[in-house]
C-alpha cells in the first residue's frame, strides 16, 4: 500500500511522538514485511526520491520535504528464544512490545526509561537503558541485523564486519534495518521508581545523589531530572506547581532500599514511587509523558560532575513552567566503560555521567541551551545521538564519536549510500 498527500490517512501515518518539524513526504509506504520495505525503497531509487524511516517516531530532528516515508509501526512483531536467551525485533517494534514478549519467561531487554520508544533505532543510537550500568548499551548486545540498503539490497550486516561495527552505535545513516536480534537476560523483578523532592525545600538534592552516585555498585543505575511542574492536570497533584528534583532509581538484585538510604535521609519527598516492580512495570522510574508533543534537546557527556556548575541548573533551567527546561543527569560508568566482546561504534565510554537539556514547545531557545551548558565546557568529553533531538553540525556529529571513528563512519556512508538518499535522525 502507498499513501499521497491526498490518501486518507496520510497525516497519521506521518506524524511520529515528536511533533515538531515533523515529515511531509511525496509518499508514504505503510510497511509490514521485509519484502514491502524492499519495494518502498525499490520505489525511491527509481524515482530518485530521499527516504526517511519512521517507527515511533521519538527522535525525529528534522522533517523531510518531499521524498518516500516509510512508516515501520505495524511491522512490529517479537519473536523469543528463551532458550538462548535471545528475541528478534521487527523494525517497528516499541520497548513496549518487546516487554510484552519476554516477560512471559522471566527475560527483559536493555529497553530505555520510555517503553514507547523504537527499539531498533534506540539500540542504533547506541540505546542508554535502565541496566546500562550492570549490561552496558543496547548496542552491545545485538547479535544480527538484517537491513535493505539504499540501493534495494537484502543485507546481514555480520556479513560485513564494518558494517556491523557501524549500525550499532552509528545511527541510521547505512541502510533501513528490518530486524535485529538481541540478547536478554535474567530479570524477574527490579527495585526502582521515583524520589521526587521539592528543590524549595531540599536545595541539596541533586548534589546528595552526585555524592552517592560515588559509591553505588554497577546493579544501580540512576539518574536526576530537574523539572519545573506546570499546575495542570493530568499531572499528579502533590507535584503540580512546584519545582522538582526526580531521583530516578532502577536497582537490579537484593539491598536495595538499604542502597538507597543516604537519598532517603535527604527529607521527606513530595511524592515516593520507589518499590519492588516487576520489568514489564519499568516505564514507572522515569514516569515519562506518553502523549506525543513537539520538543527540541541538546545532550553532552561529561568526565565529571562540578558541584558548583550543579548548584547552577535549578535557576537555569525555570522554574517558569511556560519557558522551562527539563534537565536530566544520568549516570554512566560501571559496564558502559568497557567495551563489548565485538567492537562498535559507540563512543566515548569513558564518560561518567550524561547531561540532557530538554525544551518542550515549538520555540527555538538556543541561547538557553549555550547557558546551561557552558559551565560544564571543561569537562565535557563527547555527546550521545540517543538523548540529541536537533540538528547537528557535522563538527557536532564528531564529538558523538572516538577520534577516527567519524571518519570511518563517512567511508562507509558513502560505500553504501553513495547518492545520500536516505535522511538518517543524524545524517552523516
Amino acid at each position: 500500500m502507498m499513501l499521497t498527500t491526498e490518501s486518507n490517512g496520510y497525516d497519521e501515518a506521518r506524524l511520529g511522538f515528536q511533533r515538531r518539524d515533523p515529515h511531509r513526504p511525496a509518499v508514504i509506504f505503510p510497511v509490514t514485511s521485509t519484502a514491502e520495505v524492499e519495494d518502498a525503497v525499490r520505489y525511491a531509487t527509481d524515482h530518485d526520491l530521499r527516504i526517511a524511516v519512521q517507527a515511533a517516531g521519538h527522535g525525529l530532528n528534522a522533517g523531510m520535504d518531499g521524498g518516500v516515508l516509510i512508516a515501520t509501526g505495524a511491522f512490529n512483531g517479537v519473536r523469543v528464544d528463551a532458550d538462548r536467551k535471545t528475541a528478534w525485533v521487527e523494525a517497528g517494534a516499541t520497548w513496549r512490545d518487546v516487554i510484552e514478549a519476554t516477560t512471559p519467561y522471566g527475560l527483559a531487554p536493555l529497553s530505555g526509561s520510555l517503553p514507547g520508544v523504537g527499539a531498533i533505532s534506540y539500540t542504533l543510537g547506541g540505546g542508554l537503558g535502565l541496566m546500562a550500568r550492570r549490561h552496558g548499551y543496547a548496542a552491545d548486545h545485538v547479535r544480527r541485523i538484517e537491513l535493505i540498503t539504499p540501493d534495494g539490497v537484502r543485507r546481514n550486516a555480520e556479513d560485513d564486519p564494518d558494517l556491523f561495527w557501524a549500525l550499532r552505535g552509528g545511527g541510521g545513516n547505512f541502510g533501513v534495518v528490518t530486524g535485529i536480534e538481541i540478547d536478554l537476560f535474567d530479570v524477574p523483578t527490579l527495585y526502582g521508581g521515583s524520589l521526587y523532592f521539592d528543590f524549595t525545600e531540599y536545595p541539596d538534592a541533586a548534589e546528595v545523589w552526585r555524592e552517592w552516585t560515588r559509591t553505588v555498585p554497577e546493579e544501580v543505575t540512576s539518574a536526576v531530572a530537574i523539572v519545573p511542574i506546570p499546575d495542570i492536570p493530568p499531572v499528579p497533584a502533590p507535584l503540580r506547581g512546584k519545582y522538582i528534583a526526580q531521583l530516578q532509581l532502577a536497582i537490579l538484585g537484593s539491598g536495595g532500599e538499604d542502597l538507597i538510604k543516604p537519598l532517603r535521609a535527604i527529607g521527606q519527598p513530595v511524592l515516593d514511587t520507589v518499590g519492588e516492580l516487576s520489568y514489564a512495570e519499568s516505564g514507572k522510574i522515569f514516569a515519562e509523558p506518553e502523549r506525543p508533543d513537539s520538543y527540541r534537546s541538546r545532550n553532552v557527556l561529561l568526565s565529571d560532575l562540578d558541584p558548583k556548575a550543579l548548584a547552577t541548573l535549578p535557576d537555569l533551567a525555570g522554574p517558569d513552567a511556560s519557558s522551562m527546561s527539563v534537565i536530566g543527569i544520568r549516570h554512566l560508568g560501571g559496564a558502559l566503560s568497557r567495551p563489548p566482546a565485538v567492537p562498535n561504534a559507540v563512543g566515548h565510554r569513558e564518560a561518567a555521567y550524561a547531561l540532557t537539556v530538554l525544551q518542550p514547545g515549538e520555540a527555538d531557545r538556543a541561547e538557553q541551551y549555550r547557558t546551561i551548558l557552558e559551565p560544564w565546557r571543561e569537562i565535557t568529553v563527547g555527546r550521545l545521538l540517543n538523548f540529541t533531538f536537533a540538528v547537528l553540525s557535522s563538527d557536532e556529529l564528531r564529538e558523538a564519536f572516538d577520534p577516527g571513528d567519524y571518519d570511518r563512519l563517512l567511508e562507509l556512508k558513502r560505500r553504501y549510500d553513495p547518492d545520500g538518499r536516505l535522511l538518517a535522525n543524524h545524517q552523516l
